[in-house]
């Protein structure tokens, strides 16, 4: 049965760095493209980076373009979200979402399956 579980939250000053990690279980994880979306209290959920299976091709929201750097490593079956530069407005739960069947996407309704989140605070 297909998975994925996120690790690496935590509270954090402004201007940290925080490492991600999601962890993939199932069929083959170096087929799917996956990808971060956040979730701050009273927010919608947001696009946040997402990355082809090959992880040749990545993509960012605006909001952490130049700051986030998404990447995997398909032998050990994980997916990352290096984030430096933290910001207080980063603020939020972070999930990892997996697509088994397309390509790298934008929008949360073109992934199958999500993680549990994992909380990410900064500090101002």
């Amino acid at each position: 049965q297909e998975r994925v579980v996120e690790s690496g939250g935590g509270l954090v000053q402004a201007g940290a760095s925080l490492r991600l990690s999601c962890a993939a279980s199932g069929r083959s994880f170096s087929s799917w493209s996956m990808g971060w979306f956040r979730q701050a209290p009273g927010k919608e959920r947001e696009f946040v980076a997402t990355i082809s299976w090959s992880g040749e091709n990545t993509y960012y929201a605006d909001s952490v373009k130049g700051r986030f750097t998404i990447s995997r490593d398909n032998a050990k079956n994980t997916m990352y979200l290096q984030m430096n530069s933290l910001k207080p407005e980063d603020t939020a739960t972070y999930y990892c979402a997996a697509n088994p069947d397309g390509p790298p996407l934008g929008y949360a309704e073109g992934y199958d399956y999500w993680g549990q989140g994992t909380q990410v605070t900064v500090s101002s």
